[in-house]
């Protein structure tokens, strides 16, 4: 970028002030016309028709700020007919000249470049030196996942403890026998790696929530499946489907989880007392009908379906 310098005692130069305003405003677009354009103080005939008028040209040529065609000033250029020059526009270095400002532009544009290739380069041995850091030490201790985190009799009494992962499954799911036939089991059926497991008086939502074209991964906390249960129970599986389908069109990118919908699905009023029962499971006793639970009341709900859940499970 170039500039178009003015001295600061200017505003009471006596050329100013004969100029008047109106012509100083044509004097000062003019100059910087000049200054972006690197024309080195001359200004074209059409450019200063563009931007004041043919008074005011004549204005400041009278006053000597301006020359036209033919003057004698030993100091400025002669311009081309038409055309004018702007006086002394080289004063004192107080502009610079084409070959300065495009001198000036190649040497930072080379700085920039150096400075880029320096930052390359620091990144290529960073990286390089941890390649090297990696290869030296070969793989992380806990690479090998499927391999018992504890050994000996002092974590499992020979064998696997409660925090062992067992094979195929991870987190607070790991059980090393087949889930029991309960409310929340799979009848005795061992649940692929592959998939997560869904409980039972869920399936209707998952189903439904498929046949819908959300399809969204199932891997939830045992609390969050209980929480899924009092909501079908509260609301019906079609009221929260339809909820996820609004949520599904409105979020920016595709959700994931069905953890995405939870929130929402937690703020849905009750399903009226006369509505169809819709994805209850066994002897589940349903949240209470009407206006919309307090946030304390749904957690009580919730810790009492639990506690009813773990004492079926208990004597199943």
């Amino acid at each position: 970028m170039a500039w178009l310098k003015i001295d600061d005692s200017s505003h009471m130069h006596p050329k100013f002030i004969a100029a008047g305003n109106a012509a100083l405003g044509l004097w000062l677009r003019c100059g910087a016309y000049s200054a972006q354009h690197l024309t080195e103080g001359h200004v074209p005939g059409a450019v200063a028709k563009q931007y004041g008028t043919a008074p005011q040209a004549r204005k400041l040529v009278s006053v000597g700020l301006w020359h036209e065609h033919g003057h004698d000033c030993p100091r400025c250029a002669q311009p081309a007919p038409g055309d004018y020059v702007v006086h002394d526009f080289f004063e004192s270095g107080r502009n610079a000249t084409r070959a300065q400002v495009e001198a000036n532009r190649a040497a930072a544009a080379e700085r920039k470049a150096k400075s880029r290739t320096r930052a390359n380069s620091t990144r290529t041995v960073d990286e390089s030196a941890a390649d090297r850091e990696r290869n030296a030490h070969g793989p992380t201790p806990n690479a090998d996942r499927t391999e018992p985190p504890f050994q000996g009799e002092s974590a499992g009494q020979e064998e696997l403890s409660r925090r062992d992962a067992a094979e195929g499954v991870t987190g607070p799911q790991a059980n090393t026998k087949p889930y029991p036939s309960t409310s929340y089991g799979s009848g005795g059926k061992q649940a692929s790696s592959a998939e997560p497991r869904i409980a039972e008086p869920v399936r209707p939502l998952v189903d439904a929530m498929s046949a819908a074209g959300m399809v969204v991964s199932w891997e939830l906390a045992p609390g969050e499946w209980v929480l899924l249960q009092a909501l079908i129970e509260r609301c019906g599986v079609a009221v929260l489907v339809d909820h996820a389908g609004g949520a599904w069109q409105a979020a920016r990118t595709r959700p994931r989880s069905a953890r995405y919908f939870l929130a929402g699905w937690r703020s849905l009023p009750s399903m009226p007392a006369h509505a169809p029962d819709t994805g209850r499971g066994p002897n589940v006793v349903p949240l209470k009908a009407g206006r919309p639970s307090t946030t304390d009341q749904r957690v009580r709900d919730g810790l009492d379906l639990a506690a009813r859940l773990r004492e079926q499970e208990a004597t199943s």
